[in-house]
């Protein structure tokens, strides 16, 4: 019987322990043969894993550390990388296509002819929901914008998995890439798991493995220091975020007080000028009364009404 709580696989630094270590090479075939949908002869039998699978503190510690898996497999012909990515990224399809391209280049050496390159996949499992469609699965070639049968080259490749989608789905577990994201969900009941491990002797050894790797104390505190990593990196984004919309609500205020002082400014020269015009009228209509025009012929000329005029005439002050 588990005497510990079990651990959430789409952890990235989990999940690199879970599929990234050359102890857990079938478990890795077993995950890319489900996403690429390789069976029969075409399935994965071997691959390679490149680079140090060391997760130092530091690394682990790092907000922004990528902790992905990169391998190979047919012989070397194919590079694959796969990042488990929990929180999400406004652009993931620039940072996926960035990081992707990027192993693509680096796979042709100084002298090698263009047919060198290795054709590179890369693979994004989200813990979140990324495209505006219900597909869960969405894959992505180069091809030929209205001849959509015209593929350019399969040299690069792009999957994006988004877990939360699996919901709206039947689950079926007869699909092996069904099977691996209930695995992957960390709400995943025993019944069900139990039900995943009668089918798929690979996920009997998967979740063996989760639990050898729940059971060790360094272990679980280097994924707690994760977790408190992702968790702060989270609310670092939502801090900067609410920060940005407070700036903005500042700054619209600022900039509303400011139009209305130039506003009101404006309307007081305009409203002084209107006032000055009206007074000066006045003045000439009061000295050409007195001067002993008649009343329209001042209104001809400065435009007021004979009873504007006589208004101004009963209002004038008596000379004593």
């Amino acid at each position: 019987m588990k005497t510990h709580p079990r651990l959430n696989p789409k952890n990235d630094f989990l999940f690199k322990r879970l599929f990234g270590e050359e102890n857990s090479k079938l478990l890795l075939i077993g995950l890319l043969n489900a996403v690429l949908g390789h069976d029969g002869t075409r399935r994965i039998t071997d691959l390679s894993i490149i680079g140090s699978t060391h997760l130092s503190r530091e690394m682990i510690e790092d907000k922004e550390a990528i902790l992905d898996i990169h391998c190979e497999i047919d012989v070397g012909l194919e590079q694959v990388n796969v990042e488990m990515q929990v929180r999400p990224f406004v652009r993931m399809d620039h940072r996926s296509l960035f990081y992707t391209a990027k192993l693509l280049t680096s796979s042709l050496h100084q002298g090698q002819s263009y047919s060198s390159l290795k054709r590179t996949i890369g693979i994004n499992i989200l813990d979140h929901r990324y495209f505006p469609f219900d597909k869960f699965h969405s894959t992505f070639h180069l091809y030929e914008d209205e001849l959509r049968d015209y593929l350019l080259t399969d040299v690069l490749e792009l999957h994006f998995i988004e877990c939360p989608k699996i919901k709206n789905l039947t689950f079926n577990i007869h699909d092996p890439l069904h099977r691996w994201l209930r695995f992957l969900d960390q709400r995943t009941t025993p019944k069900q798991l139990e039900e995943l491990m009668e089918v798929d002797e690979i996920i009997r050894e998967a979740e063996a493995r989760l639990d050898y790797l729940a059971s060790d104390e360094e272990t679980r505190r280097m994924y707690a220091i994760r977790e408190k990593a992702l968790h702060d990196r989270a609310s670092w984004l939502e801090d900067a975020e609410q920060a940005g919309m407070k700036k903005g609500i500042e700054q619209g205020i600022e900039k509303g007080i400011k139009q209305g002082i130039e506003q009101g400014i404006e309307k007081g020269i305009k409203q002084g000028i209107e006032q000055g015009i009206e007074q000066e009228v006045e003045r000439t209509a009061l000295a050409m009364l007195d001067k002993g025009f008649a009343i329209s012929t001042i209104s001809e000329i400065t435009g007021l009404t004979d009873g504007q005029i006589s208004q101004l005439q009963h209002s004038k002050p008596s000379d004593s």
